[in-house]
């Protein structure tokens, strides 16, 4: 399919798991009335971002997947039509967890799961307290409407993923997120922090020719000291911002990307065809020293 309706819901969250999912079924509702055939929530909306301390008790949030939480976005699909990208923490054993999407096709079948392969460790985010980092590799998945590739969040920062994950046929790359500001900070440092963390999602889509959404959570947490960004954007495959959300709002935006743009822009701009894969070894290493 050349042309393809894509939405994202940037939402905030409260502490009740179920009111979330309520929450983003309602929105993933109203996405599929206004014509959208792929839906992506953002990262972890079932819950508040608790990362933000290391407390055994969050670990209660987890749940399989496939489990509750996919089985509701499976009736959804089917019922819609529509492809839904979600964003849960996994417990995958006993003492064992993950920061996993799902996707779920628009007929309501499961699709799989990516494992969320870079997990940060800052202040307020907490993550390798939480999750081990995953193991399925980069993945697609091929849907109804197009072959979609996902990341998570911190897996935003690495051109590396985004091209083994585009080399792997992704026409899409999908950013679930979870990204804000500290209240302490100044106006000129949020500005940088924003700017930065698009700009190397546009690189990734220059990169590799391809759509990029990214969605982002929005809302205060942390009792008000963490500032969720907002900020969810659509770019085209050479970087052009085709929308971007608000930093203050929930906001549903459906929007028709046009996959037959790939390959003007890759025929145009050949990067693909000019990459020197025999010179490319030392990435693999650490570190370059000189010994």
């Amino acid at each position: 399919m050349a042309k393809v309706k894509t939405a994202l819901v940037q939402m905030t969250c409260v502490a009740d798991k179920q009111q979330n999912l309520n929450k983003a079924i309602e929105k993933i509702k109203e996405a599929a009335a206004a014509g959208a055939q792929i839906v992506c929530l953002q990262e972890l909306f079932t819950s508040l971002y608790f990362c933000d301390t290391e407390e055994y008790e969050y670990f209660k949030l987890a749940e399989s997947i496939p489990g509750p939480s996919t089985d509701a976005m499976s009736d959804l699909a089917k019922s819609l039509g529509v492809v839904i990208i979600a964003s849960l923490f996994e417990k995958r054993a006993e003492g064992l967890y993950h920061n996993t999407t799902a996707v779920i096709d628009a007929d309501g079948s499961y699709l799989g799961k990516y494992r969320k392969m870079h997990i940060p460790d800052d202040p307020a985010y907490y993550e390798k307290f939480y999750f081990t980092p995953g193991d399925l590799g980069y993945k697609i998945f091929k849907t109804k409407f197009a072959q979609i590739g996902i990341l998570i969040c911190w897996d935003q920062w690495y051109p590396e993923a985004a091209r083994i994950t585009a080399l792997m046929g992704a026409e899409i790359l999908f950013y679930p997120t979870a990204i804000g500001w500290a209240t302490s900070q100044d106006a000129a440092t949020n500005t940088e922090q924003y700017n930065a963390w698009q700009t190397i999602q546009r690189s990734h889509a220059v990169a590799n020719g391809i759509h990029v959404v990214s969605v982002n959570r929005v809302g205060f947490e942390q009792n008000g000291a963490m500032q969720f960004w907002g900020g969810s954007f659509v770019s085209n495959p050479f970087g052009t911002i085709l929308y971007q959300a608000s930093h203050e709002q929930e906001e549903i935006k459906v929007l028709e990307l046009d996959l037959s743009a790939t390959d003007r822009y890759r025929t145009h701009w050949p990067f693909l065809r000019d990459r020197r894969i025999d010179s490319y070894e030392p990435i693999t290493k650490r570190y370059l020293d000189n010994d």
